[in-house]
């Protein structure tokens, strides 16, 4: 986890209007570019990397959180406000390139499937929703 990957994050995080938004915010950033992050036919080394991305979570917004509960954030009915806010998605745009935000119901929709393989979870519910209703926003723009 490199410092322009973290001020990247931060700056997302800074966008947010109260301190309940702004974590959102944090969580769905950092939670898109580790799901984005696995997205390579290299080997990767998952303690290492969980253990940076942990150590960034403690260091900014504090103890209590890690790596696996944003992935479970992102899996759960929160997560939908953060993705379809406006101000994120612009902020995301603007800070976060490299992961696009058409990118975002996909990687939604491969933690869910992860969630569900490694936990049993139903995926049936909001995030799965959203996932459909971007894929049907697409489809219609596609047509037209």
């Amino acid at each position: 986890m490199n410092p322009q990957l973290q001020e990247k994050i931060l700056a997302v995080t800074h966008c947010g209007v109260d301190r309940s938004e702004s974590t959102g915010f944090f969580r769905v950033a950092l939670g898109l570019f580790y799901l984005s992050g696995l997205m390579t036919k290299e080997t990767l080394d998952f303690a290492k990397l969980d253990r940076d991305f942990n150590r960034f979570i403690y260091h900014s917004i504090g103890k209590g959180h890690s790596i696996t509960s944003i992935l479970q954030y992102m899996s759960g009915e929160k997560v939908v406000p953060v993705v379809e806010s406006k101000r994120f998605l612009r902020a995301f745009a603007e800070h976060c390139p490299e992961v696009p935000i058409e990118n975002i119901p996909f990687l939604l929709g491969l933690n869910l499937s992860v969630a569900k393989d490694i936990s049993r979870i139903d995926v049936r519910g909001p995030v799965a929703d959203y996932i459909e209703r971007q894929r049907q926003l697409r489809e219609a723009a596609e047509a037209n």
